[in-house]
């Protein structure tokens, strides 16, 4: 970061701030009132400005940036930009993302000459607090700068409830103030933590003895121990997975992770037993945790409705540590934060049930019970192998399928590839297919409680220049309906050169999850018939977009594929660096039939029908 001096802006101020944070990448769509800043920011040089298509599209890198970062920042200009980016500052409060979002309002004078004589200049409203009021709604902390000697310190104090909430905030900037002087940058911002005082330990004490009561209460036939971990959103957020790691390779325990938290820590660990998505999880995964486990501990996961699917609460048989408090059956501990209680709980099962005590492999203990069962894998080994195919066991199919699909990908990235990836899944069918895929920590992001269509291809963009995950290359899978309403941010991979991988999933042109949780029975039908007509979508040639965004010296690619040799194909071509197809981004088209379906949807079919 550039030293600081005595003489200093609202600009510069702003911009180192930000470097200090470790923000690398700034993005946004300019208006003439963020101008002077962004002027600014290039002469400081150690953030660099990324201009997006959309400010939508800003927002969701900003937002996947800083989900693998810790913090991320987007800027845009006042009402017509700001309003465009409220929707992905929405999504990073619900899921509790720490996103700086900048707006650059109309000047002092302008808004005084409103106020005398009525003049509303361009983007202004009527109502002066139009835009603060509406991110209010949407931040722990929104500021409005209109004195240059204030600003230091309504920054400071912004930036500091972002880091330590985890959670966007709001910096409205009047243009005039950007080249006044106030004083420069002192002490650095700093997270503040919860303290932990002697009721919190006592506190702890407490809810740790009711897990291990909870687990001693809930044993298998056999008189075990058959606890299973529920990992979740929090221990991505509160950056604990090398905790999380420790403990269940101290005690051995079997875990599951939210889709949330998928990849949160290496899935290749041989307790992590799949990812638990209730009624729409992998089918053994979901017999294994409800069936065969005889109680459930979840660590920062979220009872949300997409991570406990179709189900509707979690029962007196779980412990559910989260928004910092810990529920233990009907038992709830009200200020027990995670960081103390992971370690906490690793000491005490280690203490009670000896180094490596919960070590099991539930699915050969579920296939071998009462005689073998040959509609469960018999091992994890087996259930792991089940879902990844070469190129030897697809081309006998006829058609592409979802299953299909991520079961060929799963075989490539581990076994064919020589890259690193970081999978980002969009919301719907290509969220349920992907959460099966096993990735290394860090492999995977979705955005699980909010479900903005889209977002994944923006998300892409602000994975990528991540400094933790820069090396990695993006694998988008998103929809055919989800990538119609943002496929423009292809724009942004080609322009920075991402060597991007788009799969968007057509099956045949309309909305396949709405058409589930609308009418499953639609899936069922033996005789097709057409689809209600609101979710049918305008077919576009999604591989064709490619020839729009290309350009002299930003090379993009399309390819349409529909069989699985096509796959095969495709997938082989992305082995060879210097294949043109890994010069930029690459959109695959995949297409699908209208009637199919992930595997994990099958309950919806079936009860349906």
């Amino acid at each position: 970061m550039s030293a600081t001096t005595s003489t200093c802006t609202v600009a510069r101020y702003l911009a180192l701030r930000l470097a200090e944070l470790g923000i690398t990448h700034l993005f946004g769509v300019p208006g003439n009132h963020l101008g002077p800043f962004l002027t600014t920011l290039r002469a400081e040089g150690d953030v660099e400005w990324v201009g997006t298509p959309t400010e939508g599209g800003a927002g969701q890198a900003a937002e996947a940036y800083a989900r693998i970062h810790g913090v991320g920042a987007a800027a845009v200009t006042y009402s017509v930009g700001a309003f465009n980016l409220l929707n992905a500052c929405g999504g990073a409060y619900v899921e509790q993302i720490p996103l700086i979002a900048v707006n650059a309002c109309p000047p002092y004078e302008q808004w005084q000459n409103y106020r005398a004589v009525g003049l509303l200049t361009s983007h202004m409203s009527p109502r002066a607090e139009s835009n603060l009021d509406v991110y209010r709604q949407v931040t722990v902390d929104a500021q409005v700068i209109s004195h240059p000697g204030l600003a230091p310190a309504q920054i400071d104090a912004a930036l500091t409830a972002s880091v330590s909430e985890r959670r966007p905030v709001y910096l409205e900037v009047m243009e005039d103030l950007w080249d006044e002087p106030c004083p420069a940058p002192t002490e650095p911002i700093v997270r503040r933590e919860r303290p932990f005082s002697t009721r919190n330990q006592t506190m702890l004490e407490d809810s740790v003895h009711a897990i291990l009561t909870l687990i001693e209460e809930h044993p298998g036939p056999d008189g075990r121990p058959r606890a299973i971990v529920w990992a979740g959103e929090e221990i991505d957020r509160f950056r604990l997975g090398e905790e999380l790691t420790d403990l269940v390779e101290a005690t051995g325990v079997p875990f599951c992770t939210t889709v949330g938290a998928k990849a949160v820590v290496d899935e290749h660990l041989p307790q992590f037993h799949g990812v638990y998505n209730g009624k729409a999880s992998h089918p053994d995964v979901h017999a294994i945790f409800k069936d065969w486990a005889t109680c459930r501990i979840g660590l920062g996961a979220w009872s949300t409705s997409k991570n406990l699917g179709g189900e509707q609460n979690v029962g007196t048989d779980w412990a559910m540590a989260a928004h910092g408090g810990i529920s233990v059956g009907t038992s709830y501990f009200p200020d027990v934060q995670l960081a103390h209680l992971l370690p906490a709980l690793q000491d005490a099962l280690v203490k009670e049930y000896g180094s490596g005590g919960l070590a099991a492999d539930y699915y050969a203990e579920s296939y071998s019970y009462g005689g073998a069962r040959a509609d469960r894998p018999a091992g994890l080994a087996q259930y792991r192998a089940s879902l990844s195919i070469d190129r030897a066991r697809t081309r006998n199919a006829e058609h592409l399928t979802y299953d299909g699909l991520f079961d060929r990908i799963n075989h490539f990235l581990g076994e064919e590839t020589g890259e690193d990836w970081t999978v980002v899944s969009d919301a719907a069918f290509s969220l349920i297919g992907s959460m099966n895929l096993f990735l290394a920590a860090g492999g995977f992001l979705s955005q699980v409680g909010w479900l903005s269509i889209g977002w994944s291809v923006g998300a892409a963009t602000g994975a990528a220049l991540a400094p933790e995950r820069e090396s990695a290359r993006p694998m988008v899978f998103v929809g055919d309906g989800s990538f119609q309403e943002t496929c423009q941010e292809i724009s942004t991979h080609t322009r920075l050169g991402l060597r991007s991988v788009v799969f968007v999933l057509d099956n045949g042109h309309f909305y396949g999850i709405e058409q589930m949780l609308v009418h499953p029975s639609y899936f069922a039908e033996r005789n097709p018939t057409e689809p209600d007509f609101y979710n049918v979508l305008h077919p576009w040639h999604y591989d064709r977009l490619a020839q729009v965004f290309a350009g002299e010296g930003s090379p993009a690619n399309g390819v349409s594929i529909a069989h699985p040799t096509d796959l095969d194909a495709l997938l082989s071509r992305l082995t060879d660096p210097s294949d043109p197809y890994n010069a930029g981004p690459l959109l695959v088209r995949v297409r699908l039939n209208r009637h199919d379906y992930p595997r994990a949807m099958a309950y919806k079919v079936s009860k349906a029908s």
